[in-house]
């Protein structure tokens, strides 16, 4: 069955999804999280014509552990993620190196330099080499999709889980990309299942057998990656640059508007990043009189070379990050590569420069992009839970003079901490807000402690910190906003919809009746749909809060990015005072100033919330929406 044709404009996930289909992926698991989200839903649209099992997991070590399941009764089989969320699934996975696998496991890991969307720079280069799992990391979209192919290649080869490690300029670039024609070998083609057998198990007599085993595949795969044309040399000159990833075209293009700079500089990219190829760059650096190295986050590379270079004991001076030549965090792009680039060839006293600008095209003129500040949309609901929290708040001060604490969670919600809501005090990592807020209670019993948690979010890895709360009796309130997706990562599925990524129907988990079978006795269901719903929403807050020990309310209502609105609201001139009050209090980007007066611009979504909070009444339904 021919799917592909021969040429394709892919976005680096759509490449990597496509790749794996021509591998004979059969299993495939994970959790939305830009910038790696493409790829699986990518395999979702193939999935039913293709016999390919696909899922949305709770989380990421779930989504790893039912992938092993399946490598282990010899499927092909992928599973997705973004950097932390590797952090979440690296309980397994450090076992999982030392156990390997039957037929084959890929991990495609996004990492988030700058960071675009995330809690953290950190760099999975260095999470392969701290569990001795290969890592791929790819430039393009035409390398992804090869490089996918031979992730599955090695993970069958070697019986070890192979990292596929992308960048989001590299996940979400596109380009043209060569592809195959797939032949996918469906779930129901696997042969012989699980065989039992005691290297499955997990001991420490089995981790002492092992560790032997699993050091010296890393020497067999840094012999093999040397062979790879992913690891290749261009040019002739004694100026060496090294680079991986999106960091390697940035430095091609910078050093290609140099005439003859193919013999001025020689550039190794290096695509099989770990184990590290020691035989081709030993090779690349005896050519060289000094090394520039230019990478995003971690000085990876950097400290390759350097331990090589001082086992060969060659005479090359190497000017990276370490000392203060390229910028140690952050997202690079061709203007940096060329500044850094410049930095080291003046200290090591080259005449040469590189120009930041063609003569065509001068990058340093063009005007610089309008800064939006992030927002919740106009009309989510979770701006209604949040003012009603805070009026809440605001009313228990002034009756018994009690502060409140409010801890954030990972999602939309997060957003709650800019003006003027200024509703969450503490962001960690998703599910900490519930733990945060337990351990808040414990060190401010005076203060009343909330946290907020979206619906997604809560399935991932609230319900443990729920359990604990109960468990310990923490007196705490928590609120779940369930909009009934993951509206962060691009509305997906999770077990509280009750439809899967293939589009089949499921039963869908609710979530209070989860919070009570953990033990929570209050527990209220609020709905924030009604136009007249902030009153409810207040008073179910003030009771909750004055609870003594864990409190749950499940805010109910609708994601304004799915469900479009039925009616909208306006502004009557002939009433409205020109206080601002709905502007300064709600901060809804629906909101805006005319001359002296907030007007309603048509982005409205029709909540109702600002109506509600008008003092002079001055807000109506408008119309309805075609």
């Amino acid at each position: 069955m021919s799917l592909l044709t021969d040429k394709k404009l892919l976005m680096g996930n759509e490449a990597i999804a496509l790749g794996a289909i021509e591998a004979g992926v059969q299993v495939v698991t994970g959790y939305p999280g830009t910038p790696s989200t493409e790829a699986l839903e990518t395999i979702a649209r193939y999935a039913n014509r293709c016999g390919i099992y696909a899922e949305w997991s709770s989380n990421e070590k779930v989504a790893l552990e039912t992938a092993v399941g399946a490598a282990y009764s010899g499927a092909k089989a992928l599973v997705t993620m973004k950097q932390v969320g590797l952090n979440v699934a690296s309980d397994p996975l450090m076992s999982l190196s030392y156990i390997g696998v039957k037929g084959a496991l890929v991990l495609l890991v996004a990492d988030d330099p700058g960071p675009h969307s995330s809690q953290t720079e950190q760099d999975t280069r260095a999470f392969g080499h701290f569990a001795n799992i290969p890592v791929l990391d790819p430039a393009t979209p035409q390398e992804a999709y090869e490089l996918t192919k031979l992730a599955f290649e090695l993970s069958h080869e070697f019986e070890i889980p192979v990292i596929l490690r992308t960048t989001t300029r590299v996940s979400h670039s596109c380009g043209d990309v060569e592809v195959e024609a797939a032949e996918p070998a469906p779930v129901e083609a696997i042969e012989g299942g699980f065989v039992k057998d005691r290297r499955w198990t997990i001991f420490p007599k089995l981790t002492a057998e092992r560790h032997p085993w699993l050091e010296s595949v890393q020497e067999k795969l840094s012999e093999r990656f040397s062979e790879l044309s992913f690891n290749s040399v261009s040019g002739s000159g004694k100026i060496g640059i090294i680079a991986s990833g999106v960091s390697a075209l940035y430095v091609k293009e910078a050093i290609e508007a140099v005439r003859g700079f193919k013999e001025l500089f020689t550039l190794f990219r290096v695509g099989t990043v770990y184990p590290f190829p020691e035989k081709a760059a030993l090779s690349f650096l005896k050519g060289i009189d000094w090394l520039i190295v230019a990478e995003e986050l971690d000085p990876y590379l950097e400290e390759q070379v350097l331990q090589l270079i001082g086992k060969a004991h060659l005479p090359v001076d190497v000017y990276g990050k370490k000392n203060g030549f390229f910028p140690v965090s952050g997202e690079y792009n061709v203007d940096i590569v060329i500044d850094s680039i410049n930095r080291a060839l003046a200290a090591y006293g080259e005449s040469l420069r590189l120009s930041r600008a063609s003569p065509a095209v001068s990058r340093e003129k063009l005007p610089p992009l309008p800064i939006r500040a992030p927002t919740l949309c106009a009309g989510c609901m979770h701006r209604n839970v949040f003012y009603a929290f805070k009026q809440a708040a605001k009313q228990l001060k002034k009756e018994s003079q009690t502060d409140t604490i409010f801890s954030g969670d990972i999602g939309c919600y997060t957003l709650g901490n800019a003006y003027p809501l200024n509703m969450v005090d503490t962001c960690l990592c998703m599910g900490a807000g519930i733990s945060l807020a337990g351990g808040l209670s414990r060190t401010n019993p005076k203060a009343k402690n909330v946290a907020f948690i979206g619906d997604s979010t809560f399935f991932h890895s609230g319900i443990p910190a729920v359990i604990n709360a109960v468990y310990n009796g923490a007196d705490i309130t928590l609120a779940v906003l369930d909009n009934r997706t993951t509206a962060m990562t691009g509305h997906q599925p999770h077990p509280g919809v009750g439809l899967t990524v293939l589009g089949n129907t499921s039963k869908a988990i609710e979530i209070a009746d989860v919070v009570r079978s953990c033990g929570v006795e209050f527990v209220r269901t609020v709905n924030t749909v009604e136009p007249d719903s902030l009153e409810s929403c207040i008073k179910a807050a003030k009771e909750a809060m004055n609870f003594n020990g864990p409190s749950v309310l499940v805010f109910k209502g609708k994601c304004v990015g799915i469900t479009k609105p039925d009616k909208y609201y306006t502004i009557k001139p002939e009433v409205c005072t020109g206080c601002g009050f709905c502007i300064k209090e709600l901060g809804c980007p629906a909101l805006n100033l005319a001359g002296d007066k907030p007007v309603i611009q048509d982005n409205c979504s029709g909540c109702g919330l600002c109506a509600q909070i008008c003092p002079s009444e001055a807000i109506c339904i408008g119309g309805v929406k075609l």
